[in-house]
């Protein structure tokens, strides 16, 4: 277990890498969201491993994406925070109704983070779609319900941030950084 490395998740448009950035901008080490990239390198090359595409070639391109920055984050010192996880991954294909193969359950076992994890919830007032985020209201609110579900049953413990702009959201998730 990295207990210097924190998972922020929930449903998309929940603004996880919005406070990620906060927290980076305050001298935080982080790590990025894979999705986002990894939508712009697929439609960038024709790829078909998108998640309106191919969802488990797209689950693929996500657990490497996190298996690499789980290494390189584990090898640093200080708090640093994850845009999403390894669990993430197992979140995604429930939500998809997909299996879940043995390889991805796995890597969710063996890659540990600290066992808090920040859970975004849903929150109507910032949520937004885009070009890379195609997902409806109830797909959002949904994904944050499969993440924390995800989290729990893999052993965190699932700390919810509140309602708050960036940078009171990051006053409180700074507050808990620095606890025991």
């Amino acid at each position: 277990m990295c207990d210097h490395m924190f998972v922020v998740t929930g449903g998309p448009g929940s603004g996880k890498s919005s406070l990620i950035g906060a927290m980076a901008r305050r001298g935080v080490r982080t790590m990025p969201e894979a999705g986002r990239a990894i939508i712009r390198d697929q439609v960038g090359i024709g790829g078909s491993g998108l998640p309106w595409a191919d969802r488990a070639l797209f689950a693929e391109l996500m657990l490497g994406w996190e298996l690499r920055s789980w290494h390189e984050a584990a090898a640093g010192v200080g708090p640093v925070l994850m845009d999403r996880g390894i669990p993430d991954v197992i979140g995604y294909l429930t939500l998809c109704g997909l299996p879940v193969p043995a390889h991805v359950e796995a890597a969710a076992r063996v890659h540990r983070y600290n066992r808090q994890v920040f859970l975004a919830p849903y929150w109507d007032a910032i949520f937004t779609q885009d070009a890379e985020r195609r997902q409806d209201r109830p797909e959002a609110e949904a994904t944050g319900r499969v993440m924390a579900e995800t989290y729990r049953r893999l052993g965190y413990r699932i700390v919810e941030l509140p309602l708050l702009g960036i940078e009171g959201r990051a006053d409180f998730m700074a507050d808990r950084l620095q606890a025991p």
